[in-house]
């Protein structure tokens, strides 16, 4: 019987795992695990909050979609949240959403839209007066990445509504996706250029539109099909969302030719058995069907949870598997530094691809299946990037079979490697001289809430670690406009306009700084915390944990990353390379105790139509307050703007008293 203790630390881990790689598959397009033991490790969490409503957080990955954009676009803030699906794996899930249906509707002859799971992008399109006027991502479903520019290169999505009876504004929602076809094509034309090919078609499609040049996007065999809706008068919606498809093809918008209208769970579990088996003859991946009530009226009675709706659900198809041997256990370092066991396998042949490499997760999962290099495993892709190590099979090991052991070292950069107990993740602590990590510690640092370095871009990051003109993020500070210039579409007044930025970020403040260099779990109000403390650098550079442990809010696991960081030779040159280039900030004013807001806490949520965001936290935080990004027991108020999420709701449930606008005006003022 697990202690209380154990299943609280299981649920931490659960979140840290699911987070680092929704990071992974959302942001980076570079996933570390499959489809399949992702929904393994968010099924357990969800069993675990099921049982233990106690250990339900506000931040839970249960309770969101994805992860946040990237930087490289601008937001767009969806008006409806895009929300996510909850998944089955059996018949017996799907009879069990069935029953629940049922039950809520109080009948049970149901109608469910049913068509495949493309393995795609999801984006959102916004029609005004019948033109395209935005595309965006889903991001973390509340806000997106602004893509306008690279769907309207997508042959498939009308840029202006054909026919007649669309509403002034509508937002279609759908999958950008890459057929299997073009998928090969565009892999084969890289190949013959030297050029990297894709890993699969969602990555490709994912690739294709998050490029900052639209021309490389167009020059990409991307498809649309829609799957629904968000922004649409409700006196205009017909009865059922099968009518609202019929309507959207009649307005030029694709939708996929298998979408049908069946009845009751065995319509459901037919059109699965059928798809299942035609699934490798469909032009383009899919990895399971979705089951939506058809009739509108009934969605709105059943309505939604936290982050899905309970009138839809996902039927995942079965992974498919196979069995070869393990040449190698080997460690891979990734972007943000976590350490992964990757096994190196004879080729074979599976999910429709040649497997030469799968993951192991980490090393408790390695110990855990015994997976041993020279031994014989069973080896699963379900559609999904990488292949994973399923489980070995101890009676077919041979007699040398080596036991994998985590180095204490990066193999990279001979960095101190961080595993604390009770967590599944070995990390590098070498983030600022890490070669493995260098560009996503150079795309932080230069990022609008850390140093702040307008123009420099992903692409750009990318052009100048590649031509070796830096290797640390201090190295930035040193880069002339005629290095930049010759960079490919740079152009010399772009990189005169980027030396001019860097030039602007040397004058920053002490938290932002801290922030930036990118510490684990020092995030914007643990760097601002531990700012207003020490006050000066080279108090927090030398406090040892238990001096650290001291500062409000700050544990022992944050603690022990912040020591661990500064304990870095490397990580020392680098941050005092950045204050030789110039890097400063002014003193921090001893903190008041008797300031009108200190001890309160504060979370803002919707749009401020008097400030942005950012000033109002920096307007609480002068008078003394405490601006966090989640709503807890502990939160003081709740400050809504216009269109507030899920937290103006979670402070309701939770009695956080609410300010409105005008509230928050008055209290600041006087």
């Amino acid at each position: 019987m697990n202690t209380p203790e154990e299943i609280k630390r299981r649920a931490d881990d659960l979140r840290k795992d699911i987070e680092f790689h929704n990071q992974r598959y959302y942001q980076l397009d570079s996933p570390l695990i499959s489809d399949a033991e992702y929904d393994r490790l968010m099924q357990e969490l969800l069993a675990i909050e099921r049982q233990y409503p106690e250990l339900a957080t506000p931040d839970s990955p249960t309770q969101r979609v994805g992860a946040p954009p990237v930087a490289a676009f601008a937001a767009v803030r969806h008006e409806i949240p895009m929300l996510s699906l909850d998944n089955a794996f059996s018949d017996e899930d799907v009879e069990d959403f069935h029953r629940r249906v049922c039950q809520r509707l109080e009948r049970n002859d149901i109608g469910y839209l049913v068509e495949p799971k493309l393995d795609g992008l999801a984006v959102s399109l916004v029609y005004d007066k019948g033109v395209l006027v935005c595309g965006a991502t889903r991001g973390d479903g509340q806000t997106g990445e602004d893509i306008s520019h690279n769907v309207r290169t997508i042959r498939d999505i009308p840029l202006r509504l054909a026919g007649e009876g669309w509403p002034d504004r509508l937002e279609v929602r759908g999958e950008v996706f890459m057929s299997k076809q073009g998928f090969l094509a565009l892999n084969e034309r890289a190949r013959q250029n030297g050029d990297k090919v894709f890993v699969n078609p969602r990555n490709a499609a994912a690739g294709s539109l998050r490029q900052l040049d639209a021309k490389i996007t167009a020059s990409r065999p991307l498809r649309f099909y829609a799957y629904g809706y968000g922004v649409f008068p409700g006196d205009q919606l017909p009865e059922t969302q099968k009518e609202l498809m019929d309507r959207f093809k009649s307005w030029g918008i694709p939708v996929n030719p298998e979408l049908h209208v069946v009845r009751g769970v065995a319509g459901c579990l037919a059109y699965f058995k059928d798809l299942l088996a035609r699934r490798h003859d469909l032009p383009y991946e899919i990895d399971g069907v979705v089951y939506k009530v058809d009739r509108l009226a009934d969605r709105r009675v059943l309505g939604f949870v936290a982050r899905a709706p309970r009138w839809a659900i996902a039927h995942k198809f079965p992974a498919e598997e196979a069995t070869t041997k393990v040449i190698a256990i080997e460690v891979q370092v990734g972007r943000t530094g976590a350490m992964t066991p990757v096994a190196r396998l004879e080729p074979v042949f599976v999910g429709g691809v040649t497997v030469t490499n799968a993951t192991l997760h980490n090393a408790d999962e390695v110990h855990r299946r015994d997976v041993r290099a020279g031994d014989t495993v069973v080896v699963r892709r379900a559609g999904d990037v990488i292949p994973e190590v399923v489980k070995s099979l101890p009676e077919l090991r041979p007699a040398d079979a080596q036991v994998f052991q985590m180095p204490s070292r990066c193999p990279v950069c001979g960095s101190e490697v961080e595993l604390e107990p009770g967590e599944a993740i070995a990390r590098c602590s070498g983030g600022l001289f890490c070669a493995a990590q260098h560009r996503e510690s150079i795309k932080h640092f230069a990022s609008r809430r850390a140093m702040d370095i307008d123009g420099l871009g992903d692409k750009l990051v990318d052009q100048i670690l590649e031509k070796g003109l830096i290797e640390t993020v201090a190295d930035l500070f040193h880069l002339d406009v005629e290095r930049l210039a010759a960079l490919e579409r740079m152009g010399r007044k772009s990189a005169e306009n980027l030396i001019n930025a860097l030039e602007r970020s040397k004058h920053t403040t002490l938290p932002r700084f801290l922030y930036a260099l990118g510490i684990r779990e020092v995030g914007e109000v643990t760097a601002q915390t531990l700012a207003q403390h020490f006050r000066t650098l080279d108090k927090i550079m030398a406090a040892d944990e238990e001096a650290l442990q001291k500062v409000p809010d700050i544990g022992p696991s944050v603690a022990h990353h912040i020591y661990t960081f500064f304990r870095q030779p490397h990580n020392v040159e680098v941050v005092q390379a950045l204050l030789a280039a110039g890097v400063h900030w002014d003193e921090i004013a001893e903190v008041k105790t008797d300031q009108p807001l200190q001890g309160r806490t504060f979370v803002i949520t919707g749009t401020l139509s008097a400030m942005s965001r950012d000033e109002a936290k920096a307007r609480l935080q002068a008078l003394g307050g405490k601006v966090t990004g989640s709503v807890s027991k502990n939160t003081s108020y709740v400050i809504a703007g216009a269109d507030p999420g899920s937290k103006l709701t979670k402070a309701e449930e939770l009695g956080v008293e609410v300010l409105d606008e005008a509230a928050f005006l008055r209290l600041i003022e006087t």
